[in-house]
């Protein structure tokens, strides 16, 4: 009796052992709280992503060109010149513009607006003369200006940027600058004014040596005796403008020949002779973007100043650093005007 009482407690120890270790090695097995396992992980750090890139949109050739064979004709007197005006109107509206017409005691400057995303960043203006001399189509002057703020117009006035686009085509440049006079005289059109960028003929090229010339004076030495490369004139008071231009184009694209003008041309009068010139006046940085006209073209103030006589690929190239420039600076809302030291 007493042997089969501790053959049964034997069992029973038996029994109780391997039920621990049962109990134990299955717990080994169990799923681990959700926290242990969150802390012996790092948390993987979000990578930034990098900016997308701003693709500037691209000239068409075939628009410039057909925007200088509708305004192939003398653009001089009150008939001509209200012509102009409104196939320039009803160009800026097909692109969703709302141009006003600004009269002048000479003459009616054409102006139109849009809006930027940031009030204090300020406003590029972008302008071109719209009448010519008499007796000439002004085909490259200043057909070729019109046509560029043309295209501006349509390929900028749908962007959203910081900056405000106003567009300009001034009438009476010929005159004595009397469109841009009038239009600089007005205070409210200076408020919140950072950059003017006028052009004045830039459809022009030669390329046989010595045929292009330069004025006395020069601040800058001349690059070539070819007329290859566009000119941009801009004033010492406001050089961050002026470089805009100097930024790396493509290898496609006229050279850019950057002249910055002390004392706002005293000493080159040269500089003077286009809508830039009353901005300087005002204390407004403005620069001139040009193929520089009778020092390049054989056709200035001619009636052979004809469509003929564009350079397809120079101007095409010429208007595309125009909107490169002007789309670069509408992003930003740093001042234009040269830092000074202490």
């Amino acid at each position: 009796m007493q042997k089969r009482i501790w053959l049964m407690l034997l069992a029973l120890v038996v029994v109780v052992i391997v039920g621990s270790r049962s109990i134990a090695f299955n717990s080994f097995f169990l799923p681990r709280p959700a926290s242990e396992i969150v802390e012996k992980i790092p948390a993987k750090q979000a990578q930034p992503q990098p900016p997308a890139l701003e693709i500037t949109p691209q000239v068409s050739a075939e628009n410039l060109l057909n925007h200088i064979q509708q305004l192939n004709f003398q653009r001089y007197t009150t008939a001509e010149r209200s012509r102009t005006r409104t196939y320039i109107t009803t160009q800026l509206k097909k692109f969703g513009w709302k141009p006003q017409l600004e009269k002048f005691a000479e003459g009616v400057n054409i102006f139109a607006e849009r809006l930027g995303t940031d009030k204090t960043a300020g406003t590029i203006l972008v302008g071109a003369h719209y009448d010519t001399v008499a007796s000439s189509p002004g085909a490259d002057d200043n057909g070729t200006g019109v046509a560029v703020v043309l295209e501006v117009a349509r390929l900028l006035g749908s962007q959203s940027t910081p900056r405000t686009l106003q567009l300009a085509f001034f009438d009476k440049e010929e005159a004595g600058l009397l469109g841009s006079k009038a239009f600089a005289a007005k205070a409210q059109r200076l408020e919140n004014l950072s950059g003017v960028i006028v052009m004045d003929m830039v459809g022009y090229a030669c390329y046989t040596p010595g045929c292009q010339q330069y004025p006395p004076g020069l601040p800058v030495s001349p690059p070539s005796d070819k007329g290859d490369f566009l000119a941009v004139v801009g004033d010492t008071e406001h050089l961050p403008l002026l470089s805009a231009f100097q930024n790396p184009q493509p290898a496609n694209l006229p050279a850019v020949l950057t002249v910055p003008i002390p004392l706002k041309g005293l000493l080159t009068p040269d500089t003077l002779r286009s809508d830039h010139a009353p901005f300087w006046y005002q204390g407004i940085g403005a620069v001139l973007v040009t193929d520089t006209a009778n020092l390049r073209t054989p056709h200035y103030h001619q009636s052979s100043d004809q469509p003929s006589t564009i350079e397809r690929s120079f101007f095409a190239g010429a208007a595309q650093i125009v909107v490169n420039t002007t789309s670069a600076l509408l992003q930003k809302s740093d001042s234009l005007a040269t830092k000074t030291s202490l």
